[in-house]
């Protein structure tokens, strides 16, 4: 997916020369670098993402898919800021690999040392909210 994000933003990745800019378009990046306060944060949107997903799979009338839709815009809105919101280790990982492998002309690093936050933060998120869930 990211490759072919590549191929249709090739001419910007030429022409732009600002390597956060591109990283930006492949991984998370927070607004506020703080790895501690955004693994929390990660934790947080995680949290309630696989809560309400496990709680939606009991009901009957099948507007769960939409309902989780809307809540994954819903944590967006209000955690993209702090974090990027990856809520899922794939939605930074995947990416991150595919930005370090890519010939990006003024790609710049990959900035592994904040890579284990979008993938602690939300490991740590959904499985407090399994575990809550089970009380349920």
């Amino acid at each position: 997916m990211r490759c072919s994000c590549y191929l249709c933003y090739k001419k910007q990745y030429d022409d732009t020369e600002d390597a956060t800019t591109i990283l930006a378009t492949f991984s998370t990046i927070p607004q506020i670098r703080s790895r501690v306060w955004n693994c929390v944060t990660e934790a947080i949107g995680t949290f309630v993402l696989v809560f309400v997903v496990i709680m939606f799979g009991h009901t009957p009338n099948g507007l769960g898919p939409l309902a989780v839709a809307l809540l994954v815009v819903a944590i967006g809105a209000s955690l993209g800021g702090p974090t990027g919101y990856a809520i899922n280790p794939a939605r930074d990982m995947g990416p991150r690999l595919a930005h370090a492998m890519l010939p990006i002309q003024h790609k710049g690093a990959n900035d592994w040392g904040y890579a284990w936050v979008p993938f602690v933060g939300p490991i740590i998120g959904s499985s407090l909210a399994a575990l809550v869930a089970t009380v349920y």
